[in-house]
């Protein structure tokens, strides 16, 4: 067996490893010369540049402008290559890579589902042996190129199926798995027995094989129903950026189950990131007071904790109330600073009476309106109020736990 393993890596590196296409001087120019261009107008003028590899520059050029967004340091890179538009589409972006590096390290890592190499390599940072395997020889020739140009050269590069390799591989500590969510048509799945490798099927040798798995799902995938779907789930990580959900994240291990799980709520922000954890036990056992006033401060969960479903152990923790069982909005006299979402300082709040309206609004023109728990939409709120979208107000539709629908009216608080 080990010397099948050892003589596929052989072959690869023979084969495959330096099948990279070397950009000519006048493709390496355009590139560098039209960076900032719009590549659909691009694609149009090949004739005026005979010399060029338009199609490899524009891939490029295309790929290089997702980058400066969403992986910075590898724009900043000039000898990172690009794959096509989907990889680039799916890779995850450079702060929930170092998020995952932030969980992971040791000797060995694997990542059986290599894709265009990020997690790979944000990861691989942090182990002395890596294996990359990814099924598509266009892929495995980027990330060789790539792990190369970022001085990785820990890594080895496998071009083969994930579950061809995975039963013949050696023991690591790490396995790092991304199925594919997408069915045969091109559209989403979001059931982990849907996904590409099926991590349910293959859960007893991952965990054989692994002192640690890490599985990066759909965000949209319920969370009990993952607990439910795999057996030895150790940890869960929600992970946002922005305050929108991207990942949810399951580390597995042989010897864990399912009770008792560590749900990690996290918000990477460009400030101090927030993390709130609680687990699915201690939220039916929490103890959560329902108010029908509005206190000095209002508070707003982010995407992970609302994902997580972690409504009262976030009331219970910092000793909130909550305006109604189905609002999930919170309150009180005092400033949280380190509340996992959104805090604000309340201006005033009204029913939806046009006087009491008008008195809460005066001059205002515009506002960031929510709907929590409320009988109408922003569009039709909007509608109503005359308010454009912006400004420095922020206006919760909801209701109380008296059932009373109200407006909230708030601003941002001072903080030291």
């Amino acid at each position: 067996m080990k010397i099948a393993y050892f003589t596929h890596i052989l072959l690869y590196r023979v084969k495959e490893g330096i099948n990279m296409n070397v950009l000519s001087p006048s493709t390496k120019a355009f590139i560098d010369a039209h960076l900032r261009d719009n590549v659909k107008e691009l694609a149009l003028q090949a004739a005026k540049y005979p010399g060029v590899d338009l199609r490899e520059a524009i891939t490029q050029i295309s790929g290089r402008q997702v980058a400066l967004a969403k992986i910075p340091s590898w724009a900043a890179n000039g000898e990172i290559r690009y794959p096509r538009h989907l990889s680039m589409e799916q890779c995850s972006s450079e702060n929930t890579a170092h998020y995952k590096a932030s969980l992971v390290g040791g000797t060995s890592l694997t990542d059986l589902t290599g894709g265009f190499g990020v997690d790979c390599a944000f990861m691989g940072a942090n182990f002395e042996r890596v294996d990359y395997v990814e099924r598509q020889t266009e892929l495995c020739d980027i990330a060789q190129h790539n792990f190369a140009a970022l001085g990785l050269n820990q890594v080895v590069v496998h071009n083969q199926e994930a579950t061809e390799y995975l039963p013949m591989m050696p023991p690591v500590e790490w396995i790092f798995i991304d199925p594919a969510r997408r069915d045969g048509h091109g559209g989403k799945t979001v059931a982990i027995s849907d996904c590409e490798p099926n991590v349910e099927q293959l859960e007893a040798l991952l965990t054989e094989k692994a002192n640690r798995v890490m599985v990066k799902l759909s965000p949209m995938l319920d969370v009990a129903l993952a607990l439910t779907t795999l057996q030895h789930i150790c940890e869960v990580h929600i992970v946002s950026a922005a305050n929108d959900c991207k990942e949810l994240l399951l580390i597995l291990n042989s010897s864990a189950t399912t009770t008792e799980v560590p749900i990690h709520c996290v918000n990477l922000t460009a400030g101090s990131n927030q993390h709130f954890t609680f687990t699915r036990e201690a939220e039916q056992q929490a103890v959560c007071s329902y108010t029908d006033q509005v206190g000095r401060y209002l508070y707003e969960p982010n995407a992970s904790v609302m994902k997580a479903g972690a409504y009262r152990s976030v009331a219970a923790h910092f000793e909130l109330l909550k305006l109604h069982p189905n609002s999930h909005l919170y309150t009180s006299d005092r400033l949280v600073a380190d509340f996992p979402g959104r805090a604000f300082e309340v201006v005033g709040e009204c029913t939806f009476n046009k006087k009491e309206l008008k008195t809460l609004l005066g001059d205002l023109k515009k506002a960031n309106l929510t709907v929590r728990n409320f009988p109408a939409t922003v569009a039709e709120l909007r509608k109503r109020t005359k308010l454009a979208e912006g400004g420095e107000d922020y206006l919760f539709a909801t209701t109380l736990a008296n059932d009373k629908k109200v407006l909230i009216r708030g601003i941002k608080p001072d903080t030291p």
